[in-house]
């Protein structure tokens, strides 16, 4: 029985939207320019302990839609999702926490920004694939040169990444 609880345990408890908003700061007028509107996309990750063996991991995307250099419209969105991770080695709990979990909250976040973009009056915004093991090595690597320590030096501290 000891052998048992000693196995390595991933699961997801649950996937939530934590937090989105759509602002449209120069609405009315601006809906009337055929211009076509540039569109930039931040992501970011981050992840902390919330409990013993429960860890909170949320996906943020930021979407902003400019017409010259006025705001069309400005999304936020931060997807989150809590997962029991228990008797994983060390080394392998940042790259679970930093791509594995990510990976699992990200489309939940692509869907509700799409959703929300549509509901407010415009074409979607399809948020693209995200490698989120390239991002996470550049992450680690930023933070490796930043602390002069080897990039799993950090212990348990946040994973925050952007791309």
């Amino acid at each position: 029985m000891a052998e048992q609880d000693l196995s390595p345990v991933f699961q997801i408890q649950r996937v939530y939207l934590k937090d989105l908003s759509l602002e449209q700061p120069n609405a009315p007028q601006i809906l009337l320019e055929q211009a076509q509107p540039q569109v930039e996309i931040n992501l970011g990750v981050s992840a902390e302990q919330i409990n013993e063996g429960l860890f909170e991991v949320a996906v943020t995307a930021t979407v902003t839609t400019k017409v010259g250099e006025r705001v069309l419209f400005l999304v936020e969105g931060k997807q989150a999702g809590i997962f029991e991770l228990r008797n994983l080695p060390q080394d392998q709990m940042q790259p679970v926490l930093g791509i594995a979990c990510p990976q699992i909250v990200y489309p939940y976040l692509r869907g509700n920004i799409a959703d929300i973009i549509t509901r407010a009056g415009f074409p979607p915004v399809h948020l693209t694939e995200v490698n989120f093991q390239a991002m996470f090595e550049a992450q680690q690597q930023a933070l490796a040169q930043q602390q002069g320590a080897a990039p799993n030096g950090n212990g348990g501290s946040p994973i925050i990444a952007t791309a």
